[in-house]
């Protein structure tokens, strides 16, 4: 997995959304989902509306699963469950030590999502991590669905 939910800033559990898949793709537990006219689809460097991270299916559409933890979404049809808390911080595996109010981009596909040097600003380190440590972020600024 990608990202995975680390805590919220204010504390408590995730809240989780379900969201139709705006196209017919495959999706990885752990990717960063962008939300657009409604629905989600995987996230990319520069998109605008980042809604958080991919937890699962949801319920009455296991059967779209391939295999554990993969998606075969259908357009429209397919619903998928979202954390979509602004305040939510996730760990991702990044063997580049980073310090905390580093600006970063999202960067590979989907079950392959990881952080690179930012152009972008799509998300922002929480923490200062050394490169054996892995790296907390959350959604920046101006960048998440709810900030509209």
């Amino acid at each position: 997995m990608a990202f995975t939910f680390a805590y919220r800033l204010g504390g408590g559990s995730p809240t989780v959304a379900e969201f139709f898949v705006k196209d017919t793709e495959t999706l990885t537990v752990g990717d960063l989902v962008n939300v657009e006219s409604g629905e989600v689809d995987l996230g990319a460097t520069n998109d605008t509306d980042f809604a958080g991270v991919l937890v699962g299916v949801a319920p009455g559409h296991l059967a779209r699963m391939t295999n554990p933890g993969v998606i075969s979404g259908v357009d429209s049809t397919t619903k998928v469950r979202v954390i979509i808390d602004r305040d939510a911080v996730y760990s991702v595996a990044d063997s580049t030590a980073r310090a905390a109010g580093a600006t970063l981009d999202i960067a590979g596909a989907t079950g392959a999502m990881t952080i690179a040097t930012s152009s972008s600003v799509d998300v922002v380190c929480v923490e200062t991590s050394t490169a054996a440590e892995p790296t907390l972020v959350m959604i920046a600024d101006g960048e998440h669905y709810l900030d509209a």
